[in-house]
């Protein structure tokens, strides 16, 4: 990523904070794939689901860990929500589970509620029926030290 100067593939802000962005890796089955950039894990997770190839095995979805902005599996880090992320989907990504922290199927869920109610407040409709997650699920992992504050 070249910070503060590559645009987010699906809301076109600037990539600046290292703790909320994502990259997923992936395109057509008969194309090389490309690496497409985010600013916020929403946007990515979002823009994933409107791809025809976002089932191929080859799509790889990355995220920054929020702790330390190192790059971690996005598919299997956990998710801890109420942060002030670019585009306010609140989503943090980590690599270790914490006490009330989603997977990737949650996060998704959690995203699509955002947007679903920016779309309300802003009078847009979006039709998200054909990509809703059909349930969310949310892993409480007992005993995680420094849930609260993501640690």
């Amino acid at each position: 990523v070249k910070w503060d100067r590559d645009a987010c593939e699906r809301c076109r802000m600037v990539l600046s904070d290292r703790r909320f962005s994502a990259e997923v890796r992936g395109g057509p089955a008969e194309r090389p794939t490309k690496v497409y950039k985010f600013d916020d894990v929403g946007c990515a997770m979002l823009w994933l689901d409107e791809q025809p190839w976002r089932d191929d095995p080859r799509t790889e979805v990355w995220v920054t860990d929020h702790r330390d902005g190192r790059w971690i599996d996005g598919r299997h880090a956990w998710y801890l929500t109420g942060y002030t992320t670019p585009m306010e989907y609140g989503l943090a990504a980590q690599e270790t589970p914490a006490t009330g922290a989603l997977d990737y199927a949650g996060a998704r869920a959690q995203a699509y509620a955002v947007d679903e109610r920016f779309s309300r407040e802003s009078g847009v409709v979006l039709d998200h029926e054909r990509l809703a997650p059909q349930s969310v699920v949310v892993h409480q992992h007992d005993g995680a030290a420094g849930a609260a504050a993501g640690e």
